[in-house]
């Protein structure tokens, strides 16, 4: 029945409010994890654009640029072309409704409201590598290996490369000049930016990027760029960075001669000439700019692809290569940005990897297997927090709390804190007696130099044991404590012996 234009509109308005009541209501539940935040997150993103593309039909269907509404409004109250009849208009409607059921007598009210609950309890399909775990970390591998084998790269380790990669005005000029550091680049930025949509679906990535570029415009402009900086520079000139020998220090081609080979290279290649030959050729050639301007110099003179002209002392690019460089800064300026909101990602990369270095590959594994694990038990959380424990009673072998009469029998509601075990916590009486004898409390004994006998059970503080062995010291007059005999240790088995049985029985393999 939603064949009539004025039926799909109406529909439409329905589906807008209730994809947003869909989001209020998803937004208001606390996600357990990182995972069902993620996916909380791009339920919310999909709804998001499914309003959007619903508004967009809708602003169509009352642009009514075919005038179809209006017919169908004119239509609706009877206007036709033999006049006006609302009777007939209704009755026609009505007879259009009676024909409907009667080709469709088993059709059934569907609630719609069941359809869209469902959407709270989708799992939306988002592709993460093993390494990025899931959006925890990022995978750069493929870009190091791009880096380290580059005329711009270092030969440094991942773990290095993780520092650098955000900072590319650490990067010489020169070398950015080049196709392949622009396909670097661009691939970076490439990546960011999927991972960012992948791991922040609610964030509006394309007004972020048009506050940079904003900022941007107006940095270019006036030469203040990171990394691209205009050094008394104008009309979008790039300085340059090669050493440019000063002429008038030299009155002859031998005196030019002097110099070097590789400087007068650098100073040729500076002004765009071609910088091979002999030192002889090369002093000439450089020599012959003393009195001639570059821009009457014979073209044989330039290297190929060369359209450069002095002016003020600056080295001008072509048109088309300023435009070139201005699109490489403005992807390291909008790859910077990304790397700001992803900071603490980095961050945890970073840690990820140095502490990957330290482990072996068992080790790695049996983390790997945890990991699964603990994804097992987060997927099971749900029912696990329907049991029922208002008391708060500890829970049994079965994942159950404890019977009640258990828990006041052996006390196990009662915390005992020691002080000479570092304010350490035992619950329940028994393991309260018990932890005298075990080498928590017999470690935090020897380094007060107090023997750990039995006249100092039930003693947890610090000053009341001082006291207690000054008293026993003062009563035993001039004895000294003698650990041989004195202090205790206990086997397996709960038996005790002194220290000097105790070492004895194992030095003989007894214990």
């Amino acid at each position: 029945m939603s064949s009539t234009l004025l039926e799909v509109t109406r529909a439409a308005h329905e589906e807008v409010e209730r994809l947003e009541r869909l989001i209020v209501k998803d937004l208001q539940t606390e996600p357990a994890n990182s995972k069902d935040r993620l996916f909380q997150s791009h339920r919310v993103r999909n709804m998001i654009d499914t309003i959007s593309a619903t508004t967009e039909r809708l602003i169509e269907i009352y642009e009514d640029n075919d005038n179809a509404r209006k017919d169908e409004i004119a239509a609706l109250g009877g206007q036709t072309a033999a006049g006006t009849n609302v009777f007939s208009a209704f009755y026609d409607r009505l007879k259009e409704i009676r024909e409907y059921h009667r080709r469709h007598p088993a059709a059934r009210v569907v609630d719609a409201n069941e359809d869209y609950e469902i959407l709270l309890k989708e799992e939306p399909q988002i592709e993460f590598s093993g390494e990025e775990a899931f959006g925890r970390y990022l995978d750069l591998h493929e870009l190091y290996n791009l880096y380290i084998n580059s005329k711009f790269g270092k030969q440094i380790e991942y773990s290095a490369y993780l520092d650098v990669f955000s900072q590319p005005h650490e990067i010489p000029r020169k070398l950015k000049m080049t196709r392949q550091y622009r396909e670097y680049m661009e691939k970076l930025l490439e990546y960011l930016i999927y991972f960012f949509q992948r791991t922040e679906p609610l964030q509006d990535l394309d007004r972020i990027f048009s506050k940079v570029v904003v900022d941007f415009e107006e940095q270019w402009t006036n030469g203040t760029v990171p990394g691209w900086e205009k050094e008394g520079q104008e009309n979008g000139y790039i300085p340059e960075e090669h050493t440019v020998i000063d002429l008038d220090y030299y009155s002859t081609v031998e005196e030019l001669m002097e110099v070097g080979p590789e400087k007068l290279k650098e100073a040729l290649a500076a002004l765009g000439l071609k910088s091979g030959g002999t030192v002889q050729q090369r002093a000439e050639r450089l020599f012959l700019t003393k009195h001639t301007p570059l821009e009457k110099l014979d073209r044989k003179h330039f290297a190929k692809g060369s359209r450069r002209q002095e002016e003020n002392g600056a080295v001008a690019p072509a048109p088309q290569e300023v435009e070139n460089l201005k699109d490489v800064a403005l992807m390291e300026t909008k790859m910077i940005k990304i790397c700001d909101l992803l900071s603490e990602t980095i961050e945890r990369t970073k840690q990820n990897v140095e502490k990957k270095q330290a482990l072996t590959y068992e080790e790695m594994e049996a983390e790997r297997e945890e990991q699964e694990e603990t994804q097992v038990d987060t997927e099971s959380d749900d029912e696990e927090q329907q049991i029922y424990n208002p008391l708060k009673l500890p829970m049994g072998w079965d994942g159950k709390p404890i019977p009640y009469w258990l828990y006041k029998l052996h006390g196990l509601g009662q915390e005992f804190k020691c002080e000479i075990c570092g304010n350490y916590s035992y619950w329940g009486r028994r393991a309260f007696e018990r932890h005298f004898k075990e080498w928590r409390h017999q470690h935090g004994m020897r380094c007060l130099g107090i023997p750990n006998t039995k006249n100092f059970n039930e003693i947890t503080s610090i000053e009341e044991a001082k006291e207690l062995w000054k008293k026993i010291q003062e009563r035993q007059g001039g004895i000294k404590w003698r650990p041989d005999l004195e202090e205790e240790y206990e086997d397996k088995e709960g038996n005790i012996y002194n220290k000097k049985t105790y070492t004895d029985l194992q030095r003989q393999g007894l214990i």
